[in-house]
């Protein structure tokens, strides 16, 4: 039992080490730099090269799983964290050969997929996509009231302004992807404003209240749920490494909390010899 404490102590101080991350870091994109280079024909002459590399990687991946894995008290608690699991499939998919000839695609596929270690490994990165993620549901709201505002324009578009280009304007499916257009301003003004204005002058309010509402509202509207939950990701990972203010209020809660139950313990022992 000592010598598994000792060993698990060691991997658990290797783990933390800022130069390990580092390390891994740097063979994490040099991986992609990898996976990069053999899109180039001219590293064909290099093939072996390559391959004895992608080999040296994917052993350095697999003892880094191990020892992270070793760091834990209990080897279920190593499970219990998302990201945990989803670098574990990925470095167990990446042991697929690339010799075998009917795998060979779907090893490389799958070592692509390496890069998105750097999302888990940087904490920063693993708060924005955590954020994004947590965001979908809350932003579905804004697309479905994004959606009703381009069917309404694209109805009203479609209506009026089919007489002046059918392709653009045709049917309220072709409305919306002209009002796509508009909302991305991919050379809208020459291709759409300009030539709708020619035949209706006052056509520009139309195309203006309708860039007024998806481009500035309803962007504001999604940033600003992407932020307000980056925040609250961010105090949740204060509060589990014990850093910031955020931590430093929880730990004055539960002070507080530790000594109001000290006052009631000796209110009641003053009760007791009182009564």
């Amino acid at each position: 039992m000592t010598s598994l404490s000792t060993w698990r102590d060691r991997f658990e101080r290797l783990r933390s080490n800022k130069v390990f991350e580092t390390f891994v870091i740097a063979i994490i994109i040099l991986s992609a730099l990898l996976i990069g280079a053999k899109t180039y024909e001219e590293t064909s002459r290099f093939e072996q090269a390559l391959r004895v590399f992608d080999m040296g990687v994917t052993i350095f991946f697999l003892v880094e799983i191990l020892i992270r894995m070793g760091a834990e008290k209990r080897l279920r608690d190593f499970f219990k964290k998302g990201w945990n699991i989803f670098d574990f499939l990925i470095v167990t998919a990446s042991l697929i050969p690339l010799d075998d000839s009917e795998m060979v695609l779907l090893a490389r596929l799958l070592r692509i997929f390496r890069v998105l270690r750097l999302v888990s490994m940087i904490p920063e990165l693993r708060i924005l996509m955590v954020a994004l993620v947590k965001s979908i549901p809350r932003m579905g709201y804004v697309a479905l009231l994004m959606f009703i505002i381009f069917y309404i324009y694209a109805a009203i578009g479609s209506f009026i302004f089919a007489s002046v280009d059918e392709k653009l304007w045709g049917n309220i499916s072709l409305a919306m992807l002209t009002l796509f257009q508009v909302a991305t301003f991919e050379s809208w003004a020459t291709a759409v404003l300009y030539p709708t204005m020619e035949h209706y002058p006052y056509a520009w309010i139309y195309f203006l209240t309708f860039i007024f509402l998806n481009a500035f509202i309803f962007l504001n509207m999604m940033i600003g749920i992407v932020l307000d939950v980056m925040q609250k990701e961010s105090l949740a990972i204060e509060l589990e490494n014990g850093e910031g203010e955020a931590a430093e209020l929880h730990g004055l809660r539960d002070d507080v909390r530790e000594l109001k139950a000290q006052l009631s313990r000796m209110e009641e022992a003053l009760n007791r010899r009182g009564g």
